[in-house]
């Protein structure tokens, strides 16, 4: 119900939806060169544990506000005050929290957002449509990698699993994009690496002139390790 990237939100918003040494910082040099994007890095999936509050806090108004019950609205009550939560302005709040917090777009912002490498979680439907209730015109760039080259990177290497790690990923990704097909676009580093022409299908999902010169020059800027 949540699947249209157009509602009325002046800020717009895309999450790059990755995986570890997938060659996503990169890709987030690539965005931050269209101007009016601050696309941000990493933040050890910060924005789940706002998630479960968020959740924990509905699921025990939901409970303990039964009409047939007692209202926990006096000090005898073990819930006392729960009644009051409000998930629209628990919402606003936490969107201004992430914002001012963590995103803190300058001035001159049209598109924020970061990049993560921390999506797997069995909940993840659940998880992105919180997303998109805090950012209404929330989009998702899936990058991914041949997976050779990812678990032959150092970071991978003493990681017992990886294989399987990455599989999951790549599922879970691809469901993502069955739930959200208006806001989901994939890109894979191999090929924008070889041909970055191959990324003018993603600057037009966006709505951005695909400007060749500027992205070489991010191509040849050294991002990450």
């Amino acid at each position: 119900m949540h699947d249209s990237p157009t509602a009325h939100d002046p800020l717009g918003c895309v999450f790059i939806v990755t995986y570890g040494r997938s060659g996503s910082t990169l890709l987030q040099g690539i965005l931050n060169s269209i101007p009016g994007y601050v696309i941000r890095g990493e933040n050890g999936d910060s924005l789940y544990s706002l998630f479960a509050y968020f959740n924990t806090l509905d699921k025990a108004h939901r409970e303990h506000t039964d009409p047939n019950k007692k209202a926990p609205d006096t000090p005898s009550h073990p819930w006392f005050g729960i009644h009051q939560f409000s998930d629209a302005t628990t919402l606003a709040l936490l969107r201004s929290l992430v914002l001012a917090s963590l995103l803190q777009p300058p001035a001159g912002t049209r598109v924020t957002g970061f990049k993560e490498i921390r999506w797997v979680h069995s909940n993840w439907r659940a998880y992105a449509d919180f997303l998109i209730r805090l950012f209404p015109r929330a989009r998702f760039v899936i990058n991914t990698r041949d997976h050779a080259d990812v678990l032959a990177s150092k970071w991978w290497k003493d990681r017992e699993n990886g294989a399987a790690i990455l599989d999951r990923a790549e599922v879970q990704f691809a469901e993502l994009e069955a739930a959200y097909p208006k806001r989901t676009h994939r890109v894979h580093y191999n090929d924008y690496t070889a041909d970055p022409s191959s990324l003018i299908s993603l600057f037009k999902w966006l709505g951005e002139p695909f400007d060749k010169d500027r992205v070489n020059d991010v191509l040849n800027h050294k991002h990450s390790y």
